[in-house]
């Protein structure tokens, strides 16, 4: 079995993270560690998010590890650090206001293995800070570098890769606040010719009224760069 390491940056948001974490304990795939890498400046969460993982239990069970940033970077620069430290063959992003469907994992790493391709996404459901569902993207069977450029619809939470191909092409996050995972697909694809989806909606994203991302100056401004 492949292992999968999962990759969630965290800043102030405890009742959406302990939603994310528990779509991932109720995976149909077993085969995963997951890494949280901890970005608030104020620490006082961490002993929560401790105490939840030991109430579940969960470390009897699966692997998880903290790391905690000395001062926050961004979530697209926690993600970096995610990656150097992860050493499975397959590494999946959740952002920890996000969820994933049971068989997300299971199904993915098929696709992935199926077609032996070293980036994938999945069709999401939108949803919204209560949970309830607002919309859905659909994933294109295959996506181009010109076809990012016009509309980029992949969802961050629904990406797998593979480590090697990652690390070998030593592609990254860029340093900005929105807009990186966008930046990191335009790079890849100007490395391989395509980007292949799962058309089933295998995610939930939760749209936020506070988010950075549903800033539009913002999200303007990194587009643009």
């Amino acid at each position: 079995m492949s292992k999968v390491t999962i990759i969630i940056p965290y800043k102030n948001n405890l009742k959406y993270l302990f939603l994310a974490l528990e779509s991932i304990f109720l995976q149909t795939y077993k085969n995963f560690k997951i890494l949280i890498i901890y970005d608030d400046e104020d620490k006082s969460d961490l002993k929560h998010i401790k105490n939840f993982l030991n109430k579940r239990k969960i470390n009897k069970f699966y692997s998880i590890k903290i790391y905690v940033n000395k001062k926050n970077l961004g979530a697209g620069e926690s993600r970096n650090i995610g990656i150097k430290f992860s050493k499975s063959k397959y590494i999946a992003f959740l952002d920890s206001d996000d969820e994933w469907k049971k068989n997300k994992i299971e199904l993915q790493l098929k696709f992935m293995e199926k077609y032996q391709i070293p980036i994938s996404h999945t069709s999401y459901f939108e949803i919204n800070e209560q949970g309830n569902k607002i919309g859905v993207r659909k994933a294109k069977k295959i996506l181009n570098y010109q076809d990012i450029l016009n509309s980029c619809d992949i969802g961050l939470s629904t990406v797998m890769l593979n480590l090697k191909f990652l690390k070998k092409n030593n592609f990254k996050f860029p340093n900005i606040k929105t807009k990186e995972d966008y930046v990191l697909w335009l790079k890849i694809l100007k490395k391989i010719s395509y980007i292949r989806g799962l058309k089933i909606c295998l995610t939930n994203y939760r749209k936020r009224k506070n988010s950075l991302s549903s800033s539009t100056v913002v999200s303007i401004i990194n587009g643009f760069k």
